[in-house]
């Protein structure tokens, strides 16, 4: 099984597979996911900070570019934690979660 280590926090095992979203949320970490892990808000964002997830899909460059997110950002390091799958060991800094921002997490997103 993969574990996910959030920065300056935890390092848990999941089932290969799982939307790396649902990983944190079921985990202990207020994430939000305020379209319900649609691609579309852009809340669930991610700084992966160690292991292969770098490669962006269209849908995330899509709803980046919608959000007026700096190219060079996402390119490096930013990723949707709803378009993640964990395949492997991941390394991640959640950006934008219940604590953080005061606001509610957002619907569950669907496995």
């Amino acid at each position: 099984m993969p574990n996910v280590t959030v920065f300056g926090r935890e390092t848990f095992q999941v089932e290969k597979g799982k939307r790396l979203v649902l990983a944190l949320e079921d985990n202990g970490v207020n994430i939000l996911h305020r379209c319900g892990g649609n691609a579309k808000c852009t809340t669930c964002r991610v700084e992966v900070l160690a292991g292969n997830f770098m490669e962006v899909t269209n849908k995330e460059k899509q709803a980046f570019a919608v959000k007026g997110v700096d190219e060079d950002l996402f390119e490096d390091c930013l990723r949707l934690s709803c378009q993640i799958r964990v395949n492997g060991d991941i390394t991640v800094r959640p950006i934008m979660t219940v604590e953080n921002t005061g606001k509610k997490a957002g619907p569950r997103p669907a496995d």
